[in-house]
């Protein structure tokens, strides 16, 4: 039973591979398939899209189409001046987050809850101030070696 029906399977399989077709059945619906539709018309039919074929000649080296336009010392020189203004601004302001966040955490460290007597509550309630403690530290860290790699 199983036999016939792979058969079969294996048969079909290269029709499916073959055009396909637009058809609009009575309602004015748009069906694309490759098989026919019962109660549409056929509108259309579209060639399968074949794969490129290989070269042999492997791509040059080179992948630049064209050359890079050069940039004169003066515009390079104020725009590195613009990013070196704009990062020095971005890490004094991570700075100053840096410094609201430690004292957020000093508060909540030195408040105790009555509902804290399990010492991994005080943990939990704490855990998200350390983490914002951190995550500034790694942006004033990377902000810097952001300026170094300028100099």
């Amino acid at each position: 039973m199983r036999l016939p029906a792979a058969l079969l399977a294996l048969l079909a399989a290269p029709l499916a591979y073959g055009q396909t077709c637009k058809y609009v059945d009575n309602e004015g619906r748009v069906i694309y398939s490759n098989v026919p539709v019962k109660n549409a018309r056929k509108v259309m039919c579209f060639e399968p899209v074949k794969p490129p074929a290989q070269s042999a000649q492997p791509a040059p080296a080179n992948t630049e189409a064209a050359p890079r336009p050069k940039v004169d010392t003066t515009t390079q020189r104020q725009r590195d001046d613009e990013r070196r203004g704009i990062l020095e601004s971005e890490l004094a302001a991570e700075q100053q987050r840096l410094e609201e966040a430690k004292r957020a955490l000093a508060e909540q460290e030195a408040t105790r809850l009555g509902d804290e007597r399990n010492y991994q509550r005080v943990l939990d309630r704490l855990k998200p101030y350390q983490e914002a403690v951190a995550q500034h530290e790694k942006n004033i860290a990377s902000l810097r070696q952001e300026l170094a790699n300028l100099r």
